[in-house]
């Protein structure tokens, strides 16, 4: 009984995990028509550098892309590419009624072929002076402007980012080129 009990009791809370991963608010298609995906579901379109772009409670607007970038930091304390950084700029609002954590690990980029690239955590930091991109809370209405860095080989061009306003979001695709 005790053992059929503790099923029991497992099974209802992966259920539960399960129905809540997903559990972003709607995303809705911004005044310049590039919308998001709902929860789970790949982007549903691509929007570009410079058009804002939602998913769940934020809107991203990438401002620029500069890849070829062998040290970020200063001469002091900084870190060096394996590859090449891409430094992507991007302004980030809170479009919510509640404050929304912005995690920079949740971004990704991609090369041509597919292959996928996540962001440097630890050169993001170094990349951005006086804004962090890693864990940064943002309270409705409020934005942020910040570096994402994203480490890869030297004879890779990125072609699109896709950015999510947490881990479970569907995210949105922004193209580079």
């Amino acid at each position: 009984m005790r053992k059929t009990t503790t099923l029991a009791l497992i099974a209802t809370g992966l259920v539960a995990l399960g129905c809540g991963s997903g559990a972003t608010d709607d995303a809705t298609s911004s005044k310049d028509g590039a919308g998001s995906a709902k929860g789970g579901d790949k982007p549903a379109k691509t929007a570009k550098i410079g058009q804002a772009a939602r998913d769940g409670k934020f809107e991203f607007t990438v401002k620029s892309s500069k890849c070829g970038v062998a040290k970020v930091g200063t001469s002091m304390l900084g870190d060096k590419a394996q590859g090449q950084f891409c430094l992507v700029t991007i302004n980030v609002k809170n479009i919510g009624k509640e404050p929304q954590t912005l995690d920079g690990s949740s971004q990704k980029a991609y090369a041509a072929d597919g292959t996928e690239y996540s962001s440097d955590t630890e050169a993001g930091l170094y990349a951005n002076k006086e804004q962090s991109t890693f864990f940064e809370e943002i309270n409705p209405g409020n934005q942020v402007t910040g570096v994402f860095v994203f480490d890869i080989p030297k004879n890779v061009k990125l072609t699109k980012l896709e950015l999510h306003d947490s881990m479970f979001s569907g995210g949105i695709e922004v193209a580079l080129s």
